[in-house]
């Protein structure tokens, strides 16, 4: 795979997941990467200030740099994907906004995940959307105090979740933008997402590339390290490079094979910050 000049980091929620988790930093930085991200890595949204010390030791350590954060979505595991606009747990996302962000304070984090959450039977669309706009903009708020982009993802594989398409975030953004006067909510763009729910990435990148807070990638189909399906991610970085992105890509794959060997697609140079 011939490469472009953007740098890449290592999801640490989906990779090395043979190790503990207080363990994959030190893990990421022995194959070469300067920079880690997380989805939220505590079972609940307020853990206890031993384990976030823990966490935040374990990737100081390891002498790697936090790049991106997920707020607390709840069971992943069980088909949760984010608490933003479910009623019944505003507080508890509410609650982890500062929690979220203090950790992200204490290691040089500055791009946060917030899942817009899945559609709840029996609870009006619209009151969700409407809630949602309302936690965004609250946590996009308190990520000014830091200087700190909140983003939004477009998810596949959850069929009760409403943003499929990059239209589909952006569209959220700009009201939370519109309606509250932040201006700190970015595009996360999974490519592997948006390919898998059909969008045209190519079109999305012409189009939004102003827009895109963050990046992350998997092959497809199957979800596999770069080279492992038919993606042309080589060609998408490329744009977004050419288009002017300058952030991270993060490396958010099932890898087919041990983690560590998963990187054989990406030189050993280009895998520091």
């Amino acid at each position: 795979m011939k490469m472009h000049q953007l740098r890449y980091e290592v999801n640490l929620s989906i990779l090395f997941t043979e190790l503990p988790l207080l363990e994959r930093p030190a893990a990421a930085k022995a194959a070469g990467f300067d920079a880690v991200e997380f989805w939220w890595p505590f079972a609940e949204a307020v853990p206890s200030d031993r384990d976030i010390d823990a966490f935040v030791d374990s990737v100081r350590n390891a002498g790697v740099q936090l790049i991106g954060l997920n707020f607390f979505a709840g069971d992943m595991a069980g088909g949760d994907r984010g608490l933003v606009s479910w009623p019944a747990r505003s507080a508890e996302f509410r609650d982890n906004i500062d929690v979220t962000l203090g950790i992200g304070e204490q290691l040089g984090c500055k791009a946060f995940n917030a899942l817009y959450g899945n559609r709840v039977e029996g609870v009006d669309p619209e009151a969700q959307d409407d809630l949602a706009a309302e936690n965004l903009a609250l946590a996009a708020r308190a990520a000014q105090r830091t200087g700190a982009t909140v983003l939004v993802e477009s998810v596949s594989g959850a069929p009760a979740y409403p943003l499929l398409t990059a239209a589909d975030s952006i569209a959220v953004i700009d009201r939370v933008e519109g309606e509250s006067g932040v201006d700190n909510v970015g595009f996360l763009a999974d490519l592997f997402h948006l390919t898998v729910n059909g969008d045209d990435v190519d079109a999305v990148i012409t189009a939004h590339a102003a827009r895109i807070g963050h990046v992350q990638i998997a092959d497809a189909p199957g979800r596999g390290e770069p080279g492992s399906g038919q993606i042309d991610l080589e060609g998408q970085l490329a744009r977004l490079e050419a288009a002017g992105y300058r952030g991270w890509v993060g490396l958010e794959y099932k890898p087919t094979v041990a983690s560590a060997d998963s990187f054989d697609w990406l030189p050993r140079e280009r895998r520091a910050g």
